[in-house]
């Protein structure tokens, strides 16, 4: 029998939990009661300060002003990534969200540049590219331009323990109950073994026909009562553990994300208003915890604001995140390494398939199929991403790295690079987050030289291709002069820093 699907409870607050809340409350408004719980007791993991741009869909869909929402959260802009150190020791090179030059017809710019290259032009394909020139010069202002070659994506860097405190009062504004208590027991249907209430640790009953888990790496719901399974990607990814610790804020603020390759991991450095974020990922069959705080704490460029917390994980995703009435959502889900800033976009995508999803009267066995058909491809698709940064290097430094460039990897990352080096095409994977320019920077970056370029870029002749690239050069370096600097551009917008 159909029954409806009116009540639905969050389980875990922190990011997962409010961005949940208050992204179902928005969109379905009366449509749900929506009830969240969460123990003030248990901490969120609460280091995921850096994001990718559909986070301006979200704040954009909620409604949020962008100016109260940087000032609320302590945001700071990011234009890019700096990978320092992935390719070879003292080599560096920007993942940015833009594109390099513009592309013409069905062909890629690159394959222009890459022809100029066999010319004999020296230029970096980055100085086509709008965004790595403001990481450079420490710049940015959104540009009022309509012509595309102009565009400068963008995200942020937050405080995500602000940011879901910004959620969490915008979705109580919006009618979503929230309840402090500690889930003792969990309930199920005995018929169909759906959830049907959670009994918290003073016997209050909160019952509920969707149940979101956001209960982090336990899986509260997901695993240990429907015990769905995992999916272990821990011989692709073998970083297993992480250290985060806050610092002092730089006197000046890059717009950008540093990933810092270290002997058995990396480290990140995320600028915020008020301090630095810090952390190493880390591999923990080759630092002992020790080791580790001792390379995270000499190689702050800030003065320590705290001790190091330590993060263990297992790279990987949760087999089903759909099951029976409960969806996974944030760490319950699964776990990849924040190298790409993919941890609170995947908060975002699961709710926003859960939207699209949504059960009217009963859940429907073919959209619990198709929600964990995109789920699992999403995942895949970014866990092949990740695993490209670290088996193309030519590092011979240490046995970890070496490691790397042996290890076997998925066919279908294997074909993306094979594809590339032989003639430097590109294609888009359906519903790929990533964007061709993102994996051309990566493959760049990273050391594949493509072999050969797209016929089409010989449809010019060698002088109007120089040209062409010497405009295309000048185009993009003409903003510069007029925009401000990054921190003037946030002190005007959020007052004195």
């Amino acid at each position: 029998m159909n029954s409806q699907i009116k009540n639905v409870v969050v389980l875990g607050g922190g990011t997962a939990g409010w961005m949940s809340a208050a992204l179902l409350k928005k969109v379905l408004g009366n449509n749900i009661n929506l009830t969240l719980v969460e123990s003030e007791s248990i901490g969120t993991v609460g280091v995921g300060e850096a994001t990718i741009p559909p986070i301006r869909l979200v704040n954009n869909v909620l409604g949020l002003n962008e100016a109260e929402f940087i000032r609320e959260t302590k945001a700071t802009i990011k234009l890019a990534i700096k990978f320092e150190n992935w390719k070879k020791q003292g080599e560096s090179y920007f993942h940015t969200f833009g594109a390099p030059g513009k592309s013409i017809a069905f062909c890629h710019f690159h394959h222009y540049w890459q022809r100029a290259k066999q010319l004999g032009d020296t230029s970096s394909l980055w100085e086509y590219d709008l965004n790595y020139l403001c990481c450079q010069e420490g710049k940015f202002a959104q540009i009022n331009s309509k012509d595309p070659i102009l565009e400068l994506p963008f995200s942020y860097h937050f405080d995500a323990s602000l940011y879901a405190q910004y959620l969490r009062k915008l979705s109580e504004q919006m009618g979503v109950t929230r309840i402090e208590g500690l889930v003792k027991e969990v309930h199920q249907d005995p018929e169909n073994g759906y959830i049907s209430e959670l009994i918290l640790s003073d016997d209050r009953v909160v019952s509920g026909d969707l149940f979101i888990d956001c209960s982090g790496f336990k899986g509260l719901l997901i695993q240990e009562k429907l015990g769905a399974g995992y999916e272990d990607w821990s011989h692709w990814l073998p970083c297993d553990s992480a250290l985060a610790i806050p610092s002092e804020r730089h006197e000046k603020t890059a717009p950008y994300t540093r990933s810092i390759a270290h002997d058995a991991g990396w480290q990140w450095r995320i600028p915020l208003q008020h301090r630095n974020g810090n952390g190493l990922v880390y591999s923990s069959l080759h630092y002992s915890q020790q080791q580790a705080e001792d390379l995270l704490l000499s190689n702050l460029d800030t003065q320590a604001l705290g001790e190091p917390k330590l993060i263990r994980f297992k790279t990987g995703r949760r087999r089903k995140q759909w099951h029976r009435n409960v969806v996974a959502v944030g760490l319950s889900s699964g776990f990849l390494e924040p190298l790409e800033s993919t941890s609170i976009h995947l908060i975002q995508s699961a709710i926003v398939r859960l939207i699209q999803l949504f059960p009217h009267n009963g859940i429907a066995q073919a959209d619990v199929a198709e929600y964990n058909k995109q789920s699992k491809l999403e995942f895949e698709q970014i866990r092949d991403f990740l695993i490209l940064h670290y088996h193309v290097n030519q590092r011979d430094d240490s046995q970890f790295w070496r490691d790397m460039q042996e290890m076997e990897i998925p066919d279908s990352l294997t074909h993306k690079m094979e594809l590339f080096r032989a003639t430097g095409r590109l294609f888009k994977e359906q519903n790929d987050l990533f964007q061709d320019s993102s994996w051309l920077q990566v493959m760049l970056g990273q050391g594949i030289e493509p072999q050969d370029y797209h016929p089409l870029a010989n449809s010019m002749t060698d002088q109007q291709l120089l040209e062409m690239l010497a405009n295309m050069k000048r185009v993009k370096m003409d903003p510069l002069p007029k925009l401000p600097e990054h921190d003037a551009f946030l002190k005007q917008l959020c007052g004195n820093m």
